[in-house]
């Protein structure tokens, strides 16, 4: 019985010292708390993400930024600013998009729980990881291997279990697991890459920069109807790193 007593005190007692850790300032609570606030600002601040085409936002996606913590998508270097408004570089010359513009992309896939997607630019994993939270399976593909190793272990280690992610050029999409309901380009492309308008189911919604690399490109909206006819719509300006061919070991 002593002995058993005993363990008790000190379970106790280990009880209280962590309550006491989380509880100084600057602790995994305070850090928690700091972020989460961080969060409902950053969507009250974008709610109104797709003004710029006429339409009104779509609560899922507004609820899927609340719930992504980006500040665990970003070096810890850049963690006191991920929920401000506007683009990050996260290494080997890439960024993570601004989260309006994240917002206004995933929304114009109008994306449902039952929807395949593939992702053309993995990055740190967060446009993958919101996209987890609204659709069925997501497919990433990413050109940087340090990138593609990184984001397949951020989001294992944070529970996307619907993501995969691989190495590779991702304007060739990923041909196997085709067709897509959805396809999210997020690197600026000189041209539509055929192999990713192959991939688009019938039906189907494509979100992609095209443009010349390092200048303006036109965000455009890519559309198949049910017999294979292609339609592209130019939403707004942008600017993104470019989509490359060269795959980066």
């Amino acid at each position: 019985m002593k002995r058993v007593y005993g363990l008790h005190v000190l379970a106790l007692l280990a009880v209280a010292l962590i309550s006491h850790a989380q509880a100084q300032p600057g602790g995994p609570a305070d850090e928690n708390r700091r972020f989460g606030d961080g969060r409902g600002r950053l969507v009250r601040s974008i709610r109104n993400y797709a003004e710029p085409i006429g339409e009104r936002a779509n609560p899922a996606v507004l609820g899927a930024m609340r719930a992504v913590p980006r500040h665990l998508f970003v070096p810890a270097a850049q963690r006191s600013e991920s929920y401000e408004d506007y683009p990050l570089p996260i290494g080997e010359d890439q960024t993570i998009s601004q989260p309006s513009l994240v917002a206004l992309m995933t929304h114009l896939l109008r994306p449902k729980k039952g929807d395949v997607m593939l992702e053309v630019g993995t990055g740190s994993g967060y446009q993958a990881a919101l996209l987890s939270r609204l659709v069925r399976q997501v497919y990433s593909v990413e050109i940087v291997e340090p990138l593609a190793r990184q984001a397949t272990h951020r989001l294992a280690q944070l529970g996307y279990k619907n993501v995969k992610v691989r190495h590779g050029d991702g304007y060739a999409g990923w041909p196997e697991s085709a067709p897509f309901d959805g396809i999210i380009v997020t690197a600026g492309a000189p041209h539509v890459p055929k192999p990713l308008l192959d991939q688009l189911k019938p039906g189907g919604r494509m979100v992609i920069p095209v443009g010349p690399a390092h200048s303006t490109q036109q965000l455009k909206l890519i559309t198949k109807n049910s017999s294979g006819r292609v339609n592209e719509q130019v939403l707004i300006s942008v600017r993104f790193v470019p989509l490359t061919r060269k795959v980066r070991n």
